[in-house]
């Protein structure tokens, strides 16, 4: 395969990028998914050309960190060996497609996106004119499932209506009104003549869809796009309704829409495993799931089709790995980027932060949702949590509350506080065992 990939600061599996604890390189899953042999294959790769950490991202693929100077190209040749790379280099940009873990699983959706999630993989990889779309340019197919992130803004999504109506948004997530309503048989062609058509009219520093909206009123976007179709858009429903989300972030066993087979849900520990964790995960979805492990948005694991009568053998055995398997652990809670230990940009130790702060949260039994960022680029969540921790020096951060009137983070309720005085002041706000949603 050839390696010429466009430059961008954005890690790919071709494109390893650099940072203070080595370099950085992304693998892109598709539907989040790893099978057995896949996830040994880059187990080992991390802990012979990597430090063997791996960390899973807010788009259910996985990122192996501290890459060996030297072992670049060694490293990529591994990975392409697993069958997880691009079919052509310039195509590796543009896999960005966003599904439930428990696509095809979950008993409350309303469609199976696996199939169209397959197509629609195969338009951005096969239709070359698409590999100019920024690496950052996203889309995100919502089947109605409990177990999903509909808070993810994407370029460009897709939620079910029923099983053979899906409803059209841009720049944004399936929470915000649709603009428009397609036969499901008609999505391919949708998404590829709506791409193509933001390449058309994007300028070079439109590289997102809201940037081009910006401009360009969606409603003219849609009366162009239906010049180019041989199907109707069809009105959006005025009354539309998203599918319902489990409060909290998923941990524990959940019933699957087949019969006497359930998903076995559990966190890593701040997004992070270690190359050891992998290959027992591995081992462990071969002997009680179905092969498969699905990454998930939230940055933890999902094993499917697993029997009733191994789901809560394969729970302990998470447990015992040191997943997080009990909705109420604070760290499950808990959102933190790489921080300064291992980035420029950081002004603040994050994770070592997050850590903290989980145990002050143990210890008053609170429960609260924060991400905690070192830079306002707030790269470890593309969605706003109920609270922002921002560094603003290395010991204080600036502490905010999402707000639907307010952009960004939120409303600034403290300009700086220690992790110390965060965790007496979620103690004092909120009740002990009532999370904030």
């Amino acid at each position: 395969m050839p390696t010429s990939v466009r430059p961008s600061a954005c890690p790919g599996l071709l494109r390893i990028v650099p940072a203070l604890d080595g370099g950085i390189c992304r693998v892109k899953l598709p539907g989040g998914v790893l099978r057995s042999a896949q996830a040994r294959a880059i187990a080992e790769a991390a802990r012979q050309h990597a430090s063997g950490v791996l960390e899973l991202t807010n788009r259910s693929n996985l990122q192996i960190r501290g890459v060996l100077p030297g072992q670049e190209s060694t490293l990529v040749d591994a990975l392409l060996g697993t069958g997880l790379g691009p079919r052509v280099a310039s195509a590796d940009d543009v896999r960005n497609l966003l599904l439930s873990p428990a696509a095809g699983l979950d008993p409350q959706a309303r469609m199976d996106v696996r199939p169209l999630a397959s197509q629609l993989l195969d338009l951005l990889q096969d239709t070359p004119a698409l590999h100019a779309l920024s690496p950052k340019f996203a889309l995100q197919l919502d089947g109605g499932e409990a177990l999903a992130v509909r808070e993810h803004p994407h370029d460009l999504w897709l939620a079910a209506e029923d099983e053979q109506h899906l409803l059209l948004g841009l720049a944004g997530c399936p929470v915000d009104a649709p603009l428009a309503r397609v036969e499901a048989t008609q999505a391919v062609e949708l998404v590829r003549q709506l791409l193509l058509l933001f390449l058309e009219l994007a300028t070079p520093e439109q590289s997102r869809m809201r940037q081009l909206l910006a401009k360009n009123p969606a409603s003219e976007l849609l009366q162009r796009l239906q010049t180019r179709l041989d199907f109707p858009l069809q009105p959006a429903p005025a009354n539309w309704q998203p599918a319902a989300t489990i409060k909290r972030t998923p941990a524990g066993l959940y019933p699957q829409a087949q019969n006497g087979l359930h998903m076995v849900v559990a966190g890593a520990r701040l997004g992070r495993l270690h190359a050891e964790q992998l290959l027992a995960l591995a081992e462990l979805s071969e002997h009680h799931g179905d092969d498969e492990l699905r990454l998930t948005p939230w940055q933890g694991v999902l094993l499917g089709n697993v029997p009733e009568a191994k789901a809560a053998e394969l729970l302990t055995a998470l447990n015992d790995l040191g997943l997080l398997i009990h909705a109420d652990e604070p760290l499950l809670g808990l959102v933190a980027c790489t921080g300064s230990a291992a980035c420029a940009r950081g002004l603040a130790d994050s994770k070592h932060h997050a850590l903290h702060l989980a145990e002050l949260l143990r210890e008053s039994g609170v429960r609260p949702q924060v991400h905690l960022s070192a830079c306002p680029r707030s790269c470890a969540s593309a969605r706003v949590q109920p609270y922002t921790l921002l560094a603003s020096t290395p010991d204080h951060y600036q502490l905010y509350q999402r707000m639907p009137e307010a952009p960004g983070f939120g409303r600034l309720l403290a300009p700086a506080m220690t992790i110390d005085e965060a965790g007496a002041w979620f103690a004092r706000q909120h009740p002990a065992g009532k999370p904030d949603a």
